[in-house]
Protein backbone atom coordinates (compact mmCIF):
# COMPACT_ATOMS: atom_id res chain seq x y z
CA UNK A 1 0.00 0.00 0.00
CA UNK A 2 2.88 2.37 0.65
CA UNK A 3 3.99 1.75 -2.93
CA UNK A 4 0.46 2.61 -4.09
CA UNK A 5 0.62 5.92 -2.27
CA UNK A 6 4.08 6.60 -3.68
CA UNK A 7 2.83 5.96 -7.21
CA UNK A 8 -0.34 7.97 -6.67
CA UNK A 9 1.63 11.07 -5.66
CA UNK A 10 3.01 11.28 -9.21
CA UNK A 11 -0.40 12.58 -10.28
CA UNK A 12 -0.23 15.68 -8.07
CA UNK A 13 -1.54 18.68 -9.99
CA UNK A 14 -2.34 16.62 -13.09
CA UNK A 15 -5.46 14.63 -12.23
CA UNK A 16 -7.62 17.25 -10.50
CA UNK A 17 -10.48 17.26 -9.76
CA UNK A 18 -9.98 13.49 -9.57
CA UNK A 19 -8.08 11.98 -6.62
CA UNK A 20 -4.50 10.71 -6.88
CA UNK A 21 -4.55 6.92 -7.11
CA UNK A 22 -1.88 4.24 -7.42
CA UNK A 23 -2.26 0.51 -7.97
CA UNK A 24 0.01 -2.50 -7.39
CA UNK A 25 -0.79 -6.08 -8.45
CA UNK A 26 0.86 -8.89 -6.47
CA UNK A 27 0.97 -12.62 -7.24
CA UNK A 28 2.89 -15.32 -5.39
CA UNK A 29 4.52 -12.68 -3.22
CA UNK A 30 5.88 -10.65 -6.16
CA UNK A 31 4.78 -7.41 -7.80
CA UNK A 32 3.74 -8.27 -11.35
CA UNK A 33 2.41 -4.87 -12.42
CA UNK A 34 1.72 -1.37 -11.20
CA UNK A 35 0.29 1.90 -12.44
CA UNK A 36 -1.18 5.24 -11.40
CA UNK A 37 -3.70 7.81 -12.61
CA UNK A 38 -1.51 10.04 -14.75
CA UNK A 39 -3.81 12.69 -16.16
CA UNK A 40 -7.43 13.78 -15.80
CA UNK A 41 -9.63 12.07 -18.39
CA UNK A 42 -7.12 9.27 -18.99
CA UNK A 43 -7.06 5.73 -17.58
CA UNK A 44 -7.41 5.25 -13.83
CA UNK A 45 -4.66 3.55 -11.84
CA UNK A 46 -6.28 0.08 -11.80
CA UNK A 47 -6.82 0.09 -15.56
CA UNK A 48 -3.23 1.19 -16.20
CA UNK A 49 -1.85 -1.59 -13.96
CA UNK A 50 -4.13 -4.28 -15.40
CA UNK A 51 -3.45 -3.29 -19.01
CA UNK A 52 0.28 -3.16 -18.34
CA UNK A 53 0.10 -6.71 -16.96
CA UNK A 54 -1.68 -7.81 -20.13
CA UNK A 55 1.08 -6.30 -22.25
CA UNK A 56 3.79 -8.26 -20.41
CA UNK A 57 4.42 -11.74 -21.76
CA UNK A 58 3.48 -14.69 -19.54
CA UNK A 59 1.88 -12.45 -16.89
CA UNK A 60 -1.63 -13.47 -15.81
CA UNK A 61 -3.64 -11.61 -13.17
CA UNK A 62 -5.90 -14.50 -12.22
CA UNK A 63 -5.83 -15.24 -8.49
CA UNK A 64 -3.63 -12.23 -7.77
CA UNK A 65 -4.11 -9.44 -5.17
CA UNK A 66 -4.72 -5.88 -6.31
CA UNK A 67 -3.70 -3.05 -3.97
CA UNK A 68 -5.23 0.38 -4.58
CA UNK A 69 -5.45 3.45 -2.35
CA UNK A 70 -9.04 4.39 -3.25
CA UNK A 71 -12.21 2.36 -3.79
CA UNK A 72 -12.42 1.29 -7.46
CA UNK A 73 -15.02 3.21 -9.42
CA UNK A 74 -18.23 1.47 -10.43
CA UNK A 75 -19.71 4.03 -12.85
CA UNK A 76 -19.04 5.35 -16.33
CA UNK A 77 -17.32 8.72 -16.31
CA UNK A 78 -14.41 9.75 -18.52
CA UNK A 79 -13.44 6.06 -18.51
CA UNK A 80 -15.31 2.74 -17.96
CA UNK A 81 -15.72 1.31 -14.43
CA UNK A 82 -12.50 -0.09 -12.94
CA UNK A 83 -14.49 -2.56 -10.84
CA UNK A 84 -15.73 -4.28 -14.00
CA UNK A 85 -12.21 -4.71 -15.36
CA UNK A 86 -10.96 -6.08 -12.03
CA UNK A 87 -13.69 -8.71 -12.14
CA UNK A 88 -13.00 -9.49 -15.80
CA UNK A 89 -9.27 -10.06 -15.16
CA UNK A 90 -9.91 -12.63 -12.42
CA UNK A 91 -8.45 -10.74 -9.46
CA UNK A 92 -8.93 -12.78 -6.27
CA UNK A 93 -8.47 -10.11 -3.61
CA UNK A 94 -8.58 -6.31 -3.45
CA UNK A 95 -6.84 -4.41 -0.64
CA UNK A 96 -7.87 -0.76 -0.34
CA UNK A 97 -6.79 2.28 1.64
CA UNK A 98 -9.79 4.66 1.51
CA UNK A 99 -13.49 4.49 0.77
CA UNK A 100 -14.51 6.89 -2.01
CA UNK A 101 -16.75 9.70 -0.66
CA UNK A 102 -17.95 10.54 -4.17
CA UNK A 103 -21.70 9.78 -4.18
CA UNK A 104 -21.29 8.15 -7.60
CA UNK A 105 -19.08 5.49 -5.96
CA UNK A 106 -19.61 5.51 -2.15
CA UNK A 107 -19.50 1.76 -1.51
CA UNK A 108 -20.84 0.65 -4.88
CA UNK A 109 -17.37 -0.32 -6.09
CA UNK A 110 -16.78 -2.60 -3.11
CA UNK A 111 -20.28 -4.04 -3.39
CA UNK A 112 -19.78 -4.95 -7.03
CA UNK A 113 -16.46 -6.67 -6.28
CA UNK A 114 -17.87 -8.67 -3.36
CA UNK A 115 -20.91 -9.75 -5.35
CA UNK A 116 -18.47 -11.15 -7.90
CA UNK A 117 -16.80 -13.24 -5.18
CA UNK A 118 -13.72 -11.06 -4.72
CA UNK A 119 -12.38 -10.66 -1.18
CA UNK A 120 -12.18 -6.98 -0.20
CA UNK A 121 -9.92 -5.65 2.59
CA UNK A 122 -10.47 -2.00 3.51
CA UNK A 123 -8.89 0.81 5.58
CA UNK A 124 -5.21 -0.18 5.18
CA UNK A 125 -3.05 2.93 5.87
CA UNK A 126 -6.28 4.93 5.89
CA UNK A 127 -4.87 8.09 7.49
CA UNK A 128 -1.91 8.19 5.09
CA UNK A 129 -4.35 7.90 2.20
CA UNK A 130 -6.48 10.77 3.48
CA UNK A 131 -3.38 12.90 3.90
CA UNK A 132 -2.30 12.29 0.31
CA UNK A 133 -5.76 13.09 -1.06
CA UNK A 134 -6.60 15.81 1.44
CA UNK A 135 -7.74 18.11 -1.39
CA UNK A 136 -10.18 15.52 -2.74
CA UNK A 137 -11.61 14.60 0.66
CA UNK A 138 -12.04 18.24 1.69
CA UNK A 139 -13.80 19.00 -1.59
CA UNK A 140 -16.16 16.02 -1.31
CA UNK A 141 -16.87 16.19 2.41
CA UNK A 142 -16.92 19.96 3.06
CA UNK A 143 -18.26 21.01 -0.36
CA UNK A 144 -15.51 23.57 -0.81
CA UNK A 145 -11.95 23.71 -2.12
CA UNK A 146 -8.95 22.79 -0.01
CA UNK A 147 -7.64 26.26 0.92
CA UNK A 148 -4.00 27.33 1.20
CA UNK A 149 -3.20 30.78 2.54
CA UNK A 150 0.11 32.18 1.33
CA UNK A 151 2.05 35.34 1.98
CA UNK A 152 5.59 36.72 2.14
CA UNK A 153 6.88 38.69 5.08
CA UNK A 154 10.03 40.38 6.31
CA UNK A 155 12.04 39.00 9.21
CA UNK A 156 10.19 41.39 11.52
CA UNK A 157 6.74 40.49 10.20
CA UNK A 158 5.81 43.09 7.56
CA UNK A 159 4.19 42.37 4.19
CA UNK A 160 5.27 45.69 2.70
CA UNK A 161 7.56 48.56 3.74
CA UNK A 162 6.32 52.06 4.53
CA UNK A 163 7.95 53.56 1.44
CA UNK A 164 6.01 53.39 -1.80
CA UNK A 165 7.53 51.77 -4.87
CA UNK A 166 8.71 48.39 -6.08
CA UNK A 167 9.93 45.92 -3.49
CA UNK A 168 10.68 42.20 -3.32
CA UNK A 169 10.48 40.21 -0.13
CA UNK A 170 11.12 36.71 -1.46
CA UNK A 171 14.45 35.74 -2.98
CA UNK A 172 14.78 33.82 -6.26
CA UNK A 173 14.60 30.39 -4.63
CA UNK A 174 11.47 31.30 -2.66
CA UNK A 175 9.84 32.70 -5.80
CA UNK A 176 10.48 29.47 -7.69
CA UNK A 177 9.10 27.52 -4.73
CA UNK A 178 6.00 29.70 -4.84
CA UNK A 179 5.52 29.02 -8.54
CA UNK A 180 5.98 25.32 -7.96
CA UNK A 181 3.20 25.46 -5.37
CA UNK A 182 0.96 27.10 -7.95
CA UNK A 183 1.36 24.12 -10.30
CA UNK A 184 -0.03 21.73 -7.66
CA UNK A 185 -3.27 23.60 -6.99
CA UNK A 186 -6.33 24.23 -9.14
CA UNK A 187 -6.76 27.97 -8.67
CA UNK A 188 -5.28 31.09 -7.13
CA UNK A 189 -7.35 33.95 -5.70
CA UNK A 190 -6.68 37.61 -4.96
CA UNK A 191 -8.89 40.51 -3.93
CA UNK A 192 -9.79 43.49 -6.09
CA UNK A 193 -7.37 45.85 -4.33
CA UNK A 194 -4.41 43.56 -5.01
CA UNK A 195 -5.49 43.42 -8.65
CA UNK A 196 -5.69 47.22 -8.85
CA UNK A 197 -2.34 47.77 -7.10
CA UNK A 198 -0.21 45.01 -8.61
CA UNK A 199 -1.84 43.62 -11.77
CA UNK A 200 -0.29 40.20 -10.97
CA UNK A 201 -0.06 37.46 -13.61
CA UNK A 202 -0.75 34.62 -11.13
CA UNK A 203 1.09 32.09 -13.31
CA UNK A 204 3.66 29.38 -12.65
CA UNK A 205 5.96 30.74 -15.38
CA UNK A 206 9.15 30.11 -13.41
CA UNK A 207 8.50 26.42 -12.82
CA UNK A 208 6.39 24.86 -15.57
CA UNK A 209 3.54 22.42 -15.25
CA UNK A 210 -0.18 23.12 -15.22
CA UNK A 211 -1.21 26.71 -14.67
CA UNK A 212 -3.67 27.61 -11.88
CA UNK A 213 -6.98 29.27 -12.69
CA UNK A 214 -6.66 32.98 -11.75
CA UNK A 215 -9.58 34.33 -9.71
CA UNK A 216 -10.30 37.83 -8.47
CA UNK A 217 -12.87 38.42 -5.75
CA UNK A 218 -14.54 41.72 -6.54
CA UNK A 219 -17.35 42.03 -4.02
CA UNK A 220 -17.95 45.72 -4.80
CA UNK A 221 -17.81 45.25 -8.60
CA UNK A 222 -15.00 47.77 -8.99
CA UNK A 223 -13.13 46.08 -11.84
CA UNK A 224 -13.81 46.45 -15.54
CA UNK A 225 -10.61 45.16 -17.16
CA UNK A 226 -10.21 41.60 -15.83
CA UNK A 227 -8.81 39.24 -18.54
CA UNK A 228 -11.35 36.89 -20.09
CA UNK A 229 -9.62 33.73 -18.86
CA UNK A 230 -9.85 34.87 -15.22
CA UNK A 231 -12.80 34.02 -12.99
CA UNK A 232 -14.38 37.25 -11.70
CA UNK A 233 -16.45 36.57 -8.58
CA UNK A 234 -18.89 39.15 -7.21
CA UNK A 235 -20.09 37.03 -4.26
CA UNK A 236 -20.80 39.09 -1.15
CA UNK A 237 -20.19 36.33 1.42
CA UNK A 238 -17.62 33.59 1.79
CA UNK A 239 -20.40 31.00 1.85
CA UNK A 240 -21.39 32.08 -1.65
CA UNK A 241 -17.73 32.15 -2.75
CA UNK A 242 -17.28 28.57 -1.56
CA UNK A 243 -20.52 27.48 -3.22
CA UNK A 244 -19.48 29.02 -6.52
CA UNK A 245 -16.03 27.42 -6.43
CA UNK A 246 -17.53 24.04 -5.55
CA UNK A 247 -19.98 24.27 -8.44
CA UNK A 248 -17.08 25.07 -10.75
CA UNK A 249 -15.28 21.93 -9.46
CA UNK A 250 -12.29 23.89 -8.18
CA UNK A 251 -10.77 21.36 -5.81
CA UNK A 252 -8.00 23.48 -4.27
CA UNK A 253 -7.31 27.16 -3.90
CA UNK A 254 -4.31 29.34 -3.03
CA UNK A 255 -5.24 32.69 -1.49
CA UNK A 256 -2.48 35.18 -2.33
CA UNK A 257 -4.28 38.43 -1.67
CA UNK A 258 -3.37 41.31 0.61
CA UNK A 259 -3.70 41.57 4.36
CA UNK A 260 -7.43 42.30 4.30
CA UNK A 261 -8.50 39.21 2.37
CA UNK A 262 -6.06 36.94 4.22
CA UNK A 263 -7.42 38.17 7.56
CA UNK A 264 -10.97 37.56 6.33
CA UNK A 265 -10.20 33.95 5.42
CA UNK A 266 -8.48 33.39 8.77
CA UNK A 267 -11.39 34.94 10.69
CA UNK A 268 -13.83 32.72 8.80
CA UNK A 269 -11.82 29.60 9.61
CA UNK A 270 -11.51 28.91 5.89
CA UNK A 271 -7.98 27.56 5.67
CA UNK A 272 -6.39 24.13 5.65
CA UNK A 273 -2.75 24.96 5.05
CA UNK A 274 -0.51 28.03 5.34
CA UNK A 275 2.72 28.93 3.54
CA UNK A 276 4.81 31.82 4.86
CA UNK A 277 7.86 32.91 2.82
CA UNK A 278 10.07 34.80 5.26
CA UNK A 279 12.88 37.18 4.31
CA UNK A 280 16.09 37.94 6.17
CA UNK A 281 15.46 41.68 5.74
CA UNK A 282 13.79 43.89 8.34
CA UNK A 283 11.44 46.75 7.38
CA UNK A 284 10.88 48.13 10.91
CA UNK A 285 7.57 49.65 9.78
CA UNK A 286 4.93 49.19 7.09
CA UNK A 287 2.01 46.81 6.53
CA UNK A 288 2.01 44.06 9.12
CA UNK A 289 1.68 40.47 7.94
CA UNK A 290 -1.22 38.37 9.25
CA UNK A 291 -0.83 36.65 12.57
CA UNK A 292 -0.53 32.90 12.20
CA UNK A 293 -3.76 31.67 13.82
CA UNK A 294 -3.65 30.02 17.21
CA UNK A 295 -5.94 27.30 15.85
CA UNK A 296 -3.38 25.56 13.67
CA UNK A 297 -4.02 24.86 10.01
CA UNK A 298 -3.87 21.39 8.56
CA UNK A 299 -0.22 22.09 7.75
CA UNK A 300 2.05 25.08 8.35
CA UNK A 301 5.15 25.76 6.24
CA UNK A 302 7.59 28.58 6.94
CA UNK A 303 10.11 28.95 4.10
CA UNK A 304 13.10 30.88 5.38
CA UNK A 305 15.74 32.58 3.23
Amino acid sequence: MRRCLQLAANGLGRVRPNPMVGCVIVKDGKIISEGYHQEYGHNHAERNALLRASELSNVKCQQSTLYVNLEPCSHYGKTPPCADLIIEKGIRRVVCCNDDPNPLVAGNGFRKLEEAGIEVVRHVLEEEGRELNRRFFTFMEKKRPYIILKWAESADGFMAPSEKGKYWISNEFQTIMSHRLRTTEAAILIGSQTYIDDRPQLTARLYGGLQPQPIVLDRRSRLTDVPEHWLHLHCETFDKVMQSLFEKKIQSLIVEGGRQILDAFIASGLYDEIYVFRSNNEYCSGLKAPEIPTIPPHRLHVIEQ
